[in-house]
């Protein structure tokens, strides 16, 4: 299996090399959408814009309880850390619904064969502007860099967890 995390930063390099270039991020994502400028002004007035699936990237609509089950744990940051951990790539969060459905950005196409809804062409997802806190939608995981997505492999491996740790609970 290969490391999906990339080189790591020399210690002795400057915050700007450590830190993702959200500009190109963000250029990547504004490029699914047909017309890109107006992707950019929305995350300028509103923080949030609405890209299509299928272009860029498909989603995974995974539960809140499913990834919480799989994480063991609802708090937001052990939650961020093991979805970076395990996944390496990009998460949003919608938590306009009760359910706070989480979406994990997956390449168009990718094999998917699980139960969670798979997302991809005539879909759209509310994509929150890199760095912006929103209560309706954020990332729980930003890309790393452009074109950075999920393996599906590594979310199947996160949601088996999941369904072995609820069949050997009390």
């Amino acid at each position: 299996m290969t490391d999906d995390k990339g080189p790591r930063p020399d210690p002795g390099s400057s915050a700007r090399e450590q830190t993702p270039d959200r500009g190109a991020i963000a250029d990547w994502l504004a490029r699914a959408h047909p017309n890109p400028r107006e992707a950019v002004a929305e995350w300028a007035t509103r923080g949030v814009t609405l890209l299509p699936l299928g272009v860029r990237f498909d989603a995974v609509r995974v539960p809140a309880s499913r990834i919480h089950s799989s994480v063991c744990s609802e708090d937001p940051k052990t939650v961020a850390a093991a979805l970076d951990d395990w996944l390496c790539g990009p998460v949003v969060r919608d938590l306009r619904a009760s359910s706070g459905d989480y979406y994990v950005l997956v390449a168009p196409g990718a094999e998917w064969h699980g139960e969670e809804q798979r997302l991809g062409k005539g879909s759209f997802l509310v994509i929150p502007r890199i760095g912006n806190l929103s209560m309706i939608t954020h990332w729980v995981v930003p890309p790393r860099h452009p074109g950075n997505l999920c393996s599906t492999a590594r979310l199947r491996a996160l949601l088996t967890l999941a369904d072995t740790l609820r069949t050997v609970e009390p």
